[in-house]
């Protein structure tokens, strides 16, 4: 991890002002904020460990805990609710064997919800990492945790 931090910090002046870029970059390395980074940031920024803990918290974009390498997010907006994201969602569950904001033991998915994607003619839509899936169905779930091509929209 140190290595990896050194590459991160070294992008920067090491001001107060910088913080959340520095937390953002940290997290998309590592897809959460470990512990041990967190210190380390607090320490190059030159502020108490308890304000980046502050931070963090505050803002919803950052995690405490590792999160899958696919992240799947389920719309739930209102063209996604009534064209059935309630029962895509429910599938994902029960497939992944996880809830509404786990991750697989493996580490391989992290399964969440957005109130909306902003995609609302593809309802109901599904986003894995940066891929929007609309019209999901049953069969196209098999297709999006399978990696087929032509799951897309």
């Amino acid at each position: 991890m140190s290595e990896v931090m050194d590459n991160i910090l070294s992008g920067y002046r090491g001001e107060p002002v910088e913080l959340i870029p520095i937390l953002q970059r940290v997290q998309k390395e590592f897809t959460y904020l470990p512990d041990d980074a967190m210190r380390r940031v607090a320490r190059f920024v030159g502020v108490a460990e308890s304000r980046v803990y502050a931070v963090a918290s505050f803002y919803a974009q950052f995690r405490f805990t590792p999160t899958g390498k696919n992240r799947i997010t389920v719309c739930t907006g209102t063209a996604c609710h009534v064209r059935g994201a309630q029962r895509v969602m429910e599938e994902f569950e029960r497939r992944l064997d996880i809830k509404d904001g786990e991750t697989t033991k493996d580490l391989e998915y992290t399964l969440e919800t957005a109130a909306c994607l902003g995609c609302c003619g593809l309802a109901p839509a599904v986003v894995v990492n940066e891929t929007t899936f609309g019209g999901v169905t049953s069969a196209k779930i098999t297709q999006i945790l399978n990696g087929e091509e032509g799951a897309s929209q």
